[in-house]
């Protein structure tokens, strides 16, 4: 019996886990790896959901969080939004 490949989306079935796991890649990751994550978390909630509440087709969002895009931050705040995220600004510890 073989082994099923590992996805995120499969766990992000709460807000809490969906923040745990945005705010770490925020703190370790690079634009790429925070694009990617937030393209899991739009997965694990529902492209037609996000499609919706964003107003964006569903190509146009896989387009966007797709890996190697440089979607406009327009597109990403709509898209955090949709998936029940803000955005807070601390200032960094020296």
């Amino acid at each position: 019996m073989g082994t099923s490949k590992f996805d995120i989306a499969d766990y992000l079935d709460s807000k809490e886990m969906i923040a745990e796991y945005l705010n770490t890649v925020l703190e370790e990751g690079d634009n790429a790896d925070v694009i990617n994550a937030i393209g899991h978390i739009a997965k694990a909630i529902g492209m037609s959901k996000i499609s919706e509440e964003t107003g964006l087709s569903r190509p146009s969002l896989n387009k966007a969080l797709s890996d190697g895009a440089k979607p406009q931050f327009e597109t990403m705040m709509k898209v955090l939004k949709a998936i029940g995220g803000q955005i807070q600004v601390n200032p960094i510890s020296a």
